[in-house]
């Protein structure tokens, strides 16, 4: 039986990082609206990830600045100490995160069952939310959804930007050619190919008429592997790694017509504008952790690093195992991103004098 017959008056939403963990958590949270429109809602999240959220409809986000430590706490039960929830739905089973739910009041405090849970998230909540059979990340959080009592857990994204944002965009694009974006680095190194990968595939699309631009954080990984991309290039590419706010990405990402990227925020932030994405996987699995509706377009090592590592294939190991060889995206060739990469452009019908994105 559903946990909500009638709509609840208010749900509280925890999830503070990351930022492809928080655009799935963005389907959720829409579902529930499409169901419970009266409903109040509100979000609890990181400073940065609150940059990508803080302007959804119907959304109070409030702010938790993990770097303030005790502090931060104190600040978020302060704001809270009038509210008290229906619902609260702890979607993120780290530790830090379950110490925030002790100063939040909730009539529900639900968490992951025993199959998902981890840092002892069990012990800070009242409802169990049972594990659905798919092993996605996305599943694990529309469960929560269908146990409340929503149907419609279709995965369905709306987000915005605005038009100082669109136009910053438009301004390094050519109006006559179809766009790739390459986020080449995830913060953390291990995730991160080749910059001869790169090179070869840019290349190609290059001689295909396509225009590409590099894109990224300011951190330093992620400038330095760009710039060692740009350095093998024959040709250079627009480099803006470093140079966007959170916003400004998500709509160089909507104007594309397909974007290449490792296991990274803006591989998910792509999957929620509808932009077709190419993801680069070798040390999680992609059926868990990559872009939900483009996981047919994963280029991934993951089984092939797996085994080497540990003789077995992922239907034999824990559905979050993940390969510690540092080294295993190099198992990635150049030859299956170009041929991914040409499968896109058939399937999405991306023409070389393409402007927008195929609807279909």
């Amino acid at each position: 039986m559903a946990l909500f017959q009638t709509a609840p008056q208010s749900i509280c939403i925890l999830r503070l990082s990351a930022i492809g963990d928080v655009c799935n958590t963005i389907s959720a949270v829409q579902a529930i609206q499409r169901k419970w429109p009266e409903t109040k809602i509100t979000w609890i999240t990181g400073k940065l990830e609150a940059q990508l959220i803080g302007d959804l409809s119907g959304v109070r986000v409030i702010v938790f600045d993990k770097k303030q430590g005790w502090k931060a706490y104190q600040t978020l039960w302060s704001q809270l100490k009038n509210d008290r929830f229906d619902a609260l739905l702890h979607m993120q089973y780290a530790f830090r995160a379950s110490i925030a739910t002790l100063g939040i009041k909730a009539r529900y405090k639900l968490g992951f069952d025993k199959e998902r849970s981890q840092d002892f998230q069990t012990l800070f909540t009242n409802i169990k939310v049972p594990s659905p059979n798919k092993t996605h990340v996305l599943d694990g959080l529309l469960a929560f959804v269908e146990f409340m009592g929503v149907k419609d857990t279709q995965a369905k994204w709306e987000l915005n930007y605005q038009l100082i944002d669109e136009k910053w965009a438009n301004e390094h694009f050519v109006a006559d050619k179809p766009k790739l974006v390459v986020v080449p680095a995830a913060s953390k190194g291990y995730k991160n190919w080749t910059a001869e990968g790169y090179t070869e595939v840019i290349t190609y699309a290059q001689a295909q008429g396509w225009q590409i631009i590099l894109a990224g954080s300011p951190a330093k990984i992620e400038k330095d592997l760009a710039e060692s991309i740009q350095q093998k290039l024959a040709k250079p590419v627009i480099n803006l790694v470093g140079q966007s706010t959170l916003k400004q990405m998500l709509a160089l990402i909507d104007k594309a017509n397909l974007v290449i990227a490792p296991d990274t925020g803006p591989t998910h932030m792509a999957n929620a504008m509808n932009t077709p994405v190419i993801g680069l996987y070798a040390h999680h699995n992609p059926e868990r952790t990559g872009p939900y509706n483009y996981r047919q377009y994963v280029v991934s090592a993951y089984e092939e690093a797996l085994l080497a590592e540990t003789g077995k294939s992922p239907s034999e190991v824990s559905w979050r195992t993940r390969v510690k060889d540092e080294q295993a995206m190099s198992r990635i060739t150049a030859k299956q991103v170009i041929q991914m990469f040409d499968k896109a452009v058939h399937d999405f019908k991306i023409a070389a004098t393409s402007t927008t994105k195929d609807p279909s």
